[in-house]
């Protein structure tokens, strides 16, 4: 991995920590100048893709772009949204209809796995290498129909976290079996809050979470089960860093999820063209993310890429201390990509 990291340059390093969006409305090619230009090394697929030979074909092509001037040689990691229920990207042949997680989460230990080794296999069969589940949010049971984002929509395993945790666990297995990478989401959980990030910044603070909170098990939960990668929230924590949402926040990020939580793998950030941060100039997101502890920023706006990669090449250029953080964040991308064997060095 560390000959990887030495052969790219800086421009090349900064796009292993850029995500970028791919509709299912658009051409295969669409993402190509980014991958080019901006060195992008990583691709999520966002709504509208029906069958497997469709996203297998895509996945493909997506993947001969890589190249020594574009990513350095590096392969990408291709990313969906396969939980079940409301959220599942990826429909269509090879793809049958997946169940809620809530429902998921009634089934036995052994069939959970099995749930999320099906999934991993309908993946892998696509040219996916990373799903962005599961969903690691204790939503309670008083407030599951007011809570936008993951009760509404019966996203949560659970309405304990000693249940979330268990079942966390065995979709982890079931996917990392595979070799498809698991993605816990949304740290530190958005089971109390009431607004959608996606779609406002109102509701969006959670007053109650703290560094000890029992919200956190799923979390350390999936993260011992083997994730490859955590998700942050886009919403605030009043009682744990109420200057800063979550994605932004070295509080949260470096002092409790990698600090207190000992999280050395991965961290994402959810959209990163959601409402409730559309406050921040793309640039700014990305650098703030970075600067805080993150790895990969996740836009589903891929022509914010220029914006966003510019802004990370010239702080690190200018800052030798964000510099040394955006060398670590590349190298735990590498290390992400080499456990899922797409480097070989």
């Amino acid at each position: 991995m560390q000959r990887t990291y030495d052969r790219l340059s800086p421009a090349q390093r900064v796009g292993q920590l850029l995500m970028i969006g791919l509709d299912g409305n658009s051409a295969a090619s669409a993402d190509d100048a980014p991958i080019a230009q901006q060195h992008v090394g990583n691709i999520i697929y966002l709504g509208g893709w029906t069958g497997t030979s469709r996203v297998r074909s895509t996945s493909d092509h997506l993947q001969s772009q890589v190249n020594s001037a574009a990513t350095g040689g590096v392969p990408l990691l291709i990313a969906a949204d396969q939980e079940g229920g409301a959220v599942q990207q990826l429909k269509g042949a090879g793809f049958p209809r997946l169940v809620s997680a809530l429902q998921q989460g009634q089934l036995s230990r052994q069939q959970q796995v099995d749930y999320g080794a099906r999934i991993g296999r309908q993946l892998k069969a696509a040219g996916i290498n990373l799903n962005l589940a599961p969903v690691a949010d204790t939503v309670p049971a008083s407030t599951a129909a007011s809570n936008a984002p993951i009760g509404k929509w019966g996203r949560e395993y659970g309405h304990e976290p000693t249940t979330v945790a268990s079942s966390v666990t065995d979709i982890v297995h079931g996917l990392h079996g595979t070799g498809v990478g698991a993605t816990v989401k949304h740290f530190p959980g958005l089971g109390r809050v009431t607004g959608n990030t996606d779609v406002t910044a109102s509701g969006t603070t959670d007053t109650q979470t703290t560094a000890s909170d029992s919200y956190l098990k799923p979390f350390a939960a999936g993260m011992k089960a083997g994730a490859g990668a955590v998700m942050m929230s886009s919403a605030r924590y009043a009682k744990l860093d109420p200057a800063n949402r979550a994605t932004f926040s070295g509080k949260i990020i470096t002092g409790l999820l990698r600090g207190k939580l000992g999280w050395r793998g991965v961290v994402i950030t959810d959209d990163m063209n959601a409402v409730a941060v559309q406050g921040v100039p793309p640039g700014e997101r990305a650098d703030r993310f970075i600067a805080a502890g993150g790895d990969i920023v996740l836009t589903g706006r891929a022509a914010d890429a220029p914006t966003m990669s510019d802004a990370l090449v010239s702080r690190a250029h200018s800052d030798k201390k964000f510099a040394g953080k955006v060398a670590a964040s590349t190298k735990r991308v590498l290390a992400l990509k080499q456990r899922l064997g797409l480097l070989h060095c």
